[in-house]
């Protein structure tokens, strides 16, 4: 009988079972196995990236982490998607996690990076260290340009991103879930001329939560989260405007999807959002497309749908499941 220790096999040289010859080699302890057991997934994972390689595929890499990415008022960490086969002028998404998030916990929420592999983008993956790791869409720095809030500390990301990697500038996007998706809206009225386009999911409008005390669940006002800041759309556009004074320029396209049985971030929020952007690009509701893109959504139509779409998705909470192929869609990637 070959000893035994703690339910694990020892091997000793010379001994082998009947069907079995062992080499003359002797592990004495659990951890030589687990070595070699490591060293031979890292052979394997060595030998699938030279065989992608060898075959023009892209080979998969990691998100890493960024320090040196320029000014950090709201202390802000960042980790950053940068495929192998990186566009000549790359496209830059910024992908912002919902409320108790983090950065990497929404790339592996996500399938940006896959895209990223053949489509050849950047993805930046921000974290929010504060208030329950919720992004600040409350007080007046984060509100307002270049006001000292998280809402600048993104906006230098994006800028590291475009001058490291030569990115177009024109092709700019910013996505998010929850808190991801409020603070999405906030960059949009915030940095309008950074952002090309937004597709967002089950927030709410940009300044909904100006003045709460706090931007989480456990912290903010519940008024706006429970869908009872209620406005007209000139109302919501003043207060974008008023979150960077003497623009006069364009603003992001704006797409945004929202969980009709959504009662944590409250179903009602999607119709002030929608109120908001229409009126900001003086659009109105032209129709609506059942079932689109799939069955139990609907999609409305702003104008001509170049600049605002909606899609209400029945029997979907919070939040609803991110459709990457459609935001890229939207983005033009």
């Amino acid at each position: 009988m070959h000893p035994q220790n703690n339910g694990f096999l020892f091997l000793r040289a010379g001994t082998a079972s009947p069907a079995v010859q062992y080499p003359q080699l002797e592990f004495t302890t659990v951890s030589c196995v687990l070595t070699i057991m490591k060293l031979s997934v890292v052979a394997t994972s060595l030998l699938a990236a030279l065989a992608d390689a060898r075959c023009g595929q892209p080979v998969k890499r990691d998100i890493v982490p960024v320090t040196n990415w320029g000014g950090n008022p709201s202390g802000l960490n960042l980790h950053a998607y940068v495929p192998t086969r990186l566009a000549a002028k790359p496209a830059v998404i910024l992908a912002l996690h919902y409320c108790g998030g983090t950065g990497p916990g929404y790339s592996q929420m996500t399938k940006y990076n896959s895209y990223a592999d053949t489509k050849g983008f950047i993805v930046l993956y921000p974290s929010s260290p504060k208030d329950n790791n919720c992004w600040d869409v409350a007080t007046t720095r984060s509100l307002t340009r270049d006001g000292g809030g998280d809402s600048q500390g993104l906006s230098n990301m994006v800028k590291w991103a475009i001058t490291t990697y030569n990115a177009d500038p024109t092709k700019v996007f910013v996505t998010g879930s929850s808190s991801g998706c409020m603070m999405s809206n906030v960059m949009a009225a915030t940095y309008p001329d950074m952002f090309s386009a937004v597709s967002c999911y089950s927030g709410v409008a940009a300044g909904c939560l100006a003045g709460s005390p706090g931007s989480s669940p456990t912290t903010a006002d519940p008024t706006c989260a429970n869908g009872q800041i209620v406005k007209t759309g000139e109302q919501w556009a003043a207060q974008v405007r008023g979150m960077y004074p003497g623009y006069n320029g364009q603003y992001p396209r704006v797409q945004v999807w929202h969980g009709e049985a959504d009662f944590f971030v409250h179903y009602k929020n999607m119709a002030e959002i929608m109120k908001q952007w229409s009126s900001i690009h003086d659009v109105s509701l032209t129709k609506n497309n059942t079932n689109t893109p799939i069955n139990g959504y609907t999609q409305m139509i702003y104008g001509d749908g170049t600049k605002v779409v909606g899609y209400s998705a029945r029997d979907v909470g919070h939040t609803v499941p991110v459709r990457e192929e459609d935001d890229l869609a939207w983005f033009g990637i």
